[in-house]
């Protein structure tokens, strides 16, 4: 069961991270090479010159880069304080003598809960990732 809500949430992340990349990643990373070479065309640059347009060019792209990660990484922490949330109510419970068909049972509710909560915000935070890759590419 828990295989199948992780597979879920797999599944839409995957799907939000290829449309960013289509739409908005793609576009930057032929700004970045374009830009590049156009450093490299500069034959009056000394190299260190030519290093630092080149750099110039790489920084929205890492800036884009650092942003997704950052978005995902706090939503793969929020999913997992909720399932260990999940997991504290189950020890909790097997602790107070339930029985172990009934908290398995309420924890897979819990676990799906806190996955369902979750899908609902990837629409937001897809949104408000395109909005800052918008803003950095300009």
């Amino acid at each position: 069961m828990a295989e199948m809500q992780q597979l879920r949430v797999q599944e839409a992340v995957d799907s939000m991270v290829k449309s960013l990349e289509r739409e908005n990643i793609r576009k930057m990373q032929g700004l970045m090479f374009r830009c590049s070479a156009s450093c490299c065309e500069d034959s009056q640059a000394s190299m260190q010159q030519v290093h630092q347009c080149i750099e110039r060019c790489h920084a929205p792209l890492a800036q884009a880069q650092a942003l997704v990660t950052s978005e995902l990484e706090k939503f793969q922490d929020r999913l997992a304080r909720c399932t260990m949330h999940c997991n504290d109510k189950a020890k909790d419970s097997i602790d107070a003598g339930s029985k172990e068909l009934q908290v398995k049972r309420q924890l897979e509710s819990c676990v799906t809960k806190c996955v369902d909560d979750h899908m609902h915000l990837i629409p937001s935070m897809t949104k408000k990732m395109k909005e800052s890759l918008l803003s950095i590419g300009k």
